[in-house]
């Protein structure tokens, strides 16, 4: 099929079925032929006529690239794109882009799972349905010390809800390599610390907001945390060596592992274990938020066909490539 857009089977999930959700693919079915996809990887033999793609975290091979010859963009829906190739992409000629509008929804996440995990609340639920109905010991966040592991977009969302949180006496840690972080940390009244080690030493709960698959919490990590702590994870399960987080937990080296990932494939590890907390990579999805990242994708792909350069670009020196400025009027 010649014009083809490809859209990623999350568009099929009717619990986020919306005016706005219809209305957009009706919009893209205008300018080519809109159809659903649900494979895992992506070669040459997906490649005939497809012009854009609304993408999940499929695998976008070489071959496919190669063989895409009226492909213009991969539209992510969301901000991770590690199986999207992106080298590749611009090598070929492929805008890629993301949609960053579900930071504000991953922030409050991360602030609902502190507040649980200082309430106990996973442990007090789970007491009272094995019909135990013991007091137990609970914190505030009024005076605690929290800490934030990454002060990107969804960090610098999460330190404006934490702040007024912890009260004039609590203290609110950051930890991140960029070189203005020390400023940045001051406009959040926040403190910032050379080492992340002292993130995990002093903090009553530390949230991870970082990119990238390679893991930057292990034993190390894990060994100088509180007992009463808990470590968040609304990132990427990679992020923290679960094996080593398992042992921690058991061991009581600190009190709640929370991830946003589900419990299988590296995560198997922590079925059944009741402090250790795995959410199915819901922490960036709402009724609002999928309301704003369909929208942003449709829009993307609708400026690469009709020849505008869309918002959130991830390779933006593709746009001087010839097979781009060979389609593009801005």
């Amino acid at each position: 099929m010649a014009n083809t857009i490809l859209l990623t089977s999350i568009f099929k999930n009717e619990e986020f079925d919306s005016q706005p959700r219809r209305q957009g693919r009706e919009d893209l079915a205008q300018i080519g032929q809109v159809v659903d996809y649900n494979q895992t990887e992506f070669t040459a033999e997906h490649a005939r006529g497809v012009v854009g793609i609304i993408a999940d975290s499929a695998l976008f091979t070489r071959s496919f690239y190669e063989a895409a010859d009226d492909l213009r963009i991969i539209a992510r829906w969301g901000v991770g794109f590690d199986k999207v190739n992106v080298d590749i992409a611009t090598e070929i000629g492929v805008i890629i882009t993301v949609s960053p509008v579900h930071m504000v929804t991953v922030a409050e996440y991360a602030i609902a799972q502190w507040m649980a995990t200082l309430k106990r609340v996973y442990t007090l639920n789970q007491l009272s349905h094995g019909g135990r109905f013991d007091i137990i010991r609970t914190y505030e966040s009024l005076g605690s010390t929290f800490g934030i592991y990454g002060l990107g977009r969804i960090g610098q969302e999460v330190a404006k809800r934490a702040r007024p949180l912890l009260g004039d006496e609590g203290r609110l840690l950051v930890y991140d390599t960029r070189p203005d972080i020390g400023e940045l940390a001051a406009q959040f009244g926040a403190e910032a610390v050379d080492d992340p080690l002292e993130l995990f030493r002093q903090c009553d709960a530390v949230s991870l907001h970082v990119s990238g698959d390679e893991p930057i919490v292990s034993a190390r990590e894990l060994d100088v945390m509180q007992p009463h702590a808990s470590l968040i994870n609304p990132s990427r399960g990679l992020l923290v060596d679960d094996e080593a987080v398992n042992r921690a937990i058991k061991a009581d080296k600190l009190y709640y592992y929370v991830v946003d990932d589900p419990v299988d494939g590296p995560r198997a590890i922590h079925k059944d274990h009741p402090r250790i907390i795995c959410t199915n990579h819901n922490a960036g999805i709402t009724v609002e938020s999928t309301i704003r990242l369909d929208q942003c994708c449709y829009n993307q792909v609708a400026d690469a066909l009709q020849g505008k350069t869309p918002p959130h670009v991830l390779n933006p020196e593709v746009l001087q490539h010839p097979r781009v400025r060979a389609f593009l009027d801005d």
